[in-house]
């Protein structure tokens, strides 16, 4: 059984399409449908089949996926051994994080990379959380948040490592009249206007919760993706908004208000394959990654 073949699989299983395969490989797309040919004719069985436009993994080409990545994870292992032995990092190391999670942690990030040797490559994406996971394919550790577990969508054969959780608070202008209230109830927002993220977003989770406890649709008025966009509507309208409670910038015209019968905290957690979470150069990353938690006694 030739283990570039179980690579391949596994690469195919985690991208979808032989497109987004030879993309990340840096290959043509008809040489791993090749590659994929080869494969099945060593294996005596059919490893893929078609679907739609493209082609799906079948039952057997799926176990043979799975047994690629329990390779590699074994691989990157004794490499991680190895690594630590000659004291040496082993390679670089690729982080996505979502803009207020990068705000808080690539400062310290950077120093920590600096002090072990590490070539650090930092990337500030803003995805839903059904996106998460599939961004582990390109890169070593993707923070991530949810709202309902530290393991976010779709990450049940990811390392998941949760780092820290924060909660969620009402935002509004500094002279809203609901700023005077020290919490507030459903009642008080029954006829607020939003300012939202898109929905699939961790956040909008809150509002639909919120819908539901009072029985009637919210007048949302705006989606936008960067909280410190919705920072600048909130201070300058009447608009209300679900931001976090110690990433959010300090100042004056925004006041956050906690919710109590909407209890609700975002996860943050560090998501990866398990073939790069072994990586020794990653786990020095994670080490810093869960420090800089630490020092910060705010998130619990």
């Amino acid at each position: 059984m030739d283990a570039r073949h179980l690579h391949l699989l596994r690469e195919l299983a985690d991208r979808g399409s032989v497109t987004a395969v030879a993309e990340a490989t840096h290959r043509t797309a008809s040489a791993v449908s090749q590659q994929l040919r080869t494969a099945q004719r060593e294996a005596g069985m059919r490893l893929v089949e078609p679907q739609g436009r493209g082609i799906r993994l079948t039952e057997a080409g799926q176990l043979l996926a799975a047994g690629g990545a329990e390779v590699q994870a074994a691989l990157a292992a004794v490499q991680a051994r190895w690594d630590a032995y000659r004291h040496e990092p082993g390679g670089p190391v690729s982080i996505a994080a979502f803009p207020s999670a990068a705000t808080l942690l690539f400062p310290s990030l950077l120093e920590t990379a600096e002090n072990a040797g590490i070539e650090l490559r930092l990337t500030d994406l803003d995805p839903s959380e059904a996106e998460f996971a599939g961004l582990t394919a390109d890169f070593d550790i993707v923070l991530a948040h949810s709202l309902s577990s530290p393991r976010p969508v779709g990450t049940e054969h990811l390392t998941v490592r949760e780092l820290m959780t924060e909660p969620l608070d009402i935002a509004m202008s500094a002279g809203h009249p609901l700023a005077a209230h020290s919490i507030l109830n459903s009642d008080d927002l029954a006829t607020a206007r939003w300012i939202s993220v898109p929905q699939g977003y961790p956040f909008d989770a809150v509002l639909t919760a919120l819908s539901a406890q009072l029985g009637q649709p919210l007048r949302i008025t705006q989606r936008v993706r960067d909280n410190r966009l919705i920072e600048t509507l909130v201070a300058s309208s009447d608009h209300l908004a679900i931001l976090p409670r110690f990433t959010t910038t300090a100042h004056a015209g925004i006041t956050l208000r906690p919710l109590p019968q909407v209890p609700t905290q975002r996860h943050l957690s560090a998501v990866m394959r398990p073939d790069r979470a072994v990586r020794h150069a990653v786990q020095i990353m994670l080490r810093g990654l869960e420090e800089t938690g630490e020092v910060h006694p705010e998130f619990h």
